[in-house]
């Protein structure tokens, strides 16, 4: 009688549904996993090295392009470590701005993860939805840093510019005629705000748009229900944050837990699910944009009645204004020694996290007096969920490997670093 023996096959890098560089061992008995070992380190970039040879402000645009699905989450975790050692006051418009694209950015990320896990799945419509959402935000992101992905807006006490009065139009082109263009400009004439306001109205609407699609579809339901279910228990002994854990049922939200910057005075709820399987954790991102949504229209009530600065005015760690570095010696010096030299950090250590759109997301900032960082350490939430992935897979089969790496939300960036 021959023996009966398991099988091992690899399972990315290069697969569709690996969503990064993401190589898992699987050892299966026919098509049941017995065994499934994530193999990393394929996208290896040495960030937390790359740092301590950089000043503090050269290393915020490397934080962009850790998970660069969620760019403004990591440079805001930086830049408060960086406060709490300078010791600085954040001007509260700048706070507000914070929020607001860090909820901006947790929609786009939700939007992202929506239309991709849909698509590994076989949905292919909810992609096409998601993504014609998210080119509206990405705009924001355009007409406010000049970039569509990496943006480097945030600052060691505060952003980089204010918000601008002008919302960018769409140009005449041999596609599109006037007609055409006017419809497409109709919500941009007016500022930024304006612009991101005219979303907040629009966005309820296209996530029951999702949720027509999804939520109730049979053969969605048959792929997400009772497929990798995490007890509460096992979800907070393998380092759970964010939707993987709320899913599991339970309600922890560093917003809510451990509020930073303006959090604690705006008005949310922090959905959770029941069962802890990938239905409950769309459901639980489903929840979270509608939620991020009225976060954002609280903002943008805010900042329309309050102008105000922006960013510190203590020039050893912000640059003074274009205006008076060209007509004044001394603020053209400072200019000079900040983009140089730049800042002089105290020595100390800090701890600064924030509640990422895919969990908790810290960052451990060393420094020893210099201008360049002692040491970096990240905190990145998609490693502890990758971690989880042999346990959530054992006893299922190789389809819903696809659906479970699909309700990880795994992005490269941060679990290689």
């Amino acid at each position: 009688m021959a023996d009966i023996r398991n099988y091992t096959i690899n399972f990315g890098p290069q697969h569709p549904a690996a969503h990064g560089v993401l190589r898992l061992v699987l050892e299966l008995d026919g098509e049941v996993i017995e065994r499934a070992d994530p193999h990393i380190g394929l996208l290896h970039r040495g960030t937390e090295k790359l740092a301590e040879t950089k000043t503090f402000l050269q290393a915020v645009p490397y934080m962009d392009r850790l998970d660069y699905m969620s760019m403004m989450m990591n440079e805001h975790a930086y830049v408060m470590a960086i406060e709490r050692l300078l010791g600085l006051q954040v001007p509260e418009r700048a706070q507000y701005i914070r929020v607001m694209f860090d909820e901006i950015t947790r929609i786009l990320n939700h939007l992202l993860w929506l239309g991709t896990h849909a698509l590994d799945v076989g949905a292919m419509t909810v992609f096409l939805y998601a993504f014609r959402e998210r080119e509206d935000l990405i705009d924001v992101y355009e007409a406010v840093t000049g970039a569509r992905m990496h943006a480097a807006y945030y600052r060691p006490g505060g952003v980089y510019r204010d918000l601008p009065d002008r919302m960018p139009q769409y140009l005449v082109t041999r596609g599109k005629n006037e007609a055409d263009l006017r419809r497409m400009n109709e919500n941009r004439q007016g500022s930024v705000l304006d612009f991101i306001e005219d979303f907040t109205r629009r966005f309820p609407g296209c996530v029951d748009d999702y949720e027509t699609l999804l939520t109730d579809n049979r053969i969605w339901k048959q792929r997400t229900v009772g497929i990798g279910v995490l007890t509460p228990e096992r979800a907070k002994a393998l380092g759970m944050t964010g939707p993987m854990l709320r899913g599991s049922g339970i309600v922890w939200d560093m917003r809510k837990q451990q509020p930073y910057e303006v959090y604690d005075r705006m008005d949310f709820e922090i959905p959770v699910g029941r069962t802890g399987d990938s239905y409950d954790r769309y459901l639980v991102r489903i929840e979270e944009m509608r939620e991020s949504n009225k976060i954002i229209r609280q903002c943008v009530d805010w900042l329309k009645q309050n102008p105000g600065p922006v960013i510190v005015d203590n020039h050893k760690v912000a640059p003074p204004s274009r205006e008076s570095m060209k007509s004044n010696m001394e603020e053209l010096i400072h200019h000079f020694k900040l983009f140089t030299e730049g800042m002089h950090v105290p020595e100390g250590e800090a701890y600064a996290a924030v509640e990422h759109a895919k969990g908790e997301f810290g960052v451990y900032l060393v420094s020893d007096g210099a201008n360049k960082p002692y040491r970096l350490k990240l905190r990145a939430p998609g490693f502890s969920h990758l971690a989880a992935l042999d346990e959530m897979s054992r006893g299922h089969m190789i389809a819903d490997v696809v659906a479970i790496i699909g309700t990880l939300d795994i992005v490269f960036g941060d679990i290689d670093r």
